[in-house]
């Protein structure tokens, strides 16, 4: 796609914009491909987004691409919910697709590499990568580190919870803000399946992640090296020309609700999967959902529905 602009005289205007980039004749002569970062600093999944999207860079230069960074909005559930904020969240979604859609069009990249993390903005990626069809790997932020009270581990719910407990008299204020005050331990999607660890994980599921993108802590080096991977991973997809419709296949879907089932998984899965489907072309209903829920057993209870957690 990027060779429109590199190639004859008509384009001679586009290139000179391209120069004002700094970029080189030698950059403008490679695959140019796009790396949608989600990076900001009031989400704590995505603080350290700019680290991940880093290493992606490192990944598609030594793997022969040219990488450039655009961004993508994304909201936290979390500090959204008891005020209005709530009712701006779910609408990102379609927003991140739309968006993500134009500046890939726009801009005429021959490959992405999408870099989300929290509950609306993966779902939103994945739209916008079965839209765009150009080839495609996924690598998020990662989970966040459990906390920990009183020796026993803890995640958002927990603090949800604590303040009911603390409204009916069973904490002190003292304990509320112990609560408060380690819950939350480091950067990363909160720490149990919610809606964000949920989609991570059937992002790797559905084909468009490496293995360990839905696992591995945000806090570990380990996601640095899956980073790099996925930029290197990303520019083999474009030379096989491998783009995600391929991937995102009825089988895929069917897997990702396989796992779904499994892991006990976010219900909000079931408002963002088949959207994502439809996007690549497969029909994806509740019948589907409930046959394969029916003959798949429930292995894991992870926060909130137990006290196990990813990390």
């Amino acid at each position: 796609m990027s060779n429109t602009f590199t190639e004859g005289e008509a384009f001679a205007p586009q290139r000179s914009l391209f120069n004002a980039l700094g970029f080189t004749k030698e950059e403008m002569r490679k695959p140019l491909v796009g790396i949608v970062s989600s990076y900001n600093e009031i989400v704590p999944g995505h603080m350290n987004i700019d680290k991940i999207v880093d290493a992606v860079k490192l990944g598609v230069a030594m793997a022969g691409g040219t990488p450039v960074v655009f961004p993508a909005i994304a909201v936290c559930d979390g500090i959204a919910m008891g005020h209005v904020g709530m009712k701006y969240s779910l609408v990102t979604r379609d927003l991140i697709a739309d968006s993500t859609e134009c500046m890939a069009l726009a801009h005429q990249f021959d490959a992405l590499v999408m870099v989300p993390n929290c509950d609306k903005n993966v779902p939103g990626l994945l739209m916008a990568a079965a839209r765009v069809n150009v080839p495609t790997v996924f690598v998020s932020g990662g989970p966040m580190l459990a906390g920990r009270v009183k020796g026993c581990k803890t995640s958002l719910s927990s603090m949800f919870e604590a303040v009911g407990s603390y409204a009916a008299g069973k904490i002190t204020k003292e304990e509320l803000d112990e609560f408060e005050n380690k819950t939350c331990p480091t950067c990363g999607s909160c720490s149990g399946m919610y809606t964000a660890n949920s989609m991570n994980c059937l992002t790797e599921v559905l084909g468009m992640g490496l293995q360990g993108n839905g696992t591995i802590p945000a806090v570990y080096s380990e996601r640095i090296r899956l980073a790099k991977h996925a930029g290197m991973k990303v520019m083999e997809l474009l030379e096989k020309n491998i783009r995600p419709r391929d991937i995102l296949t009825e089988k895929a879907f069917e897997n990702a609700l396989t796992v779904d089932m499994a892991l006990g998984c976010s219900t909000n899965s079931m408002l963002h999967l088949p959207a994502i489907a439809h996007e690549a072309g497969v029909d994806l209903n509740l019948e589907k959902a409930n046959e394969i829920s029916k003959r798949t057993p429930n292995l894991c209870h992870l926060a909130p529905a137990g006290h196990t957690y990813i990390e």
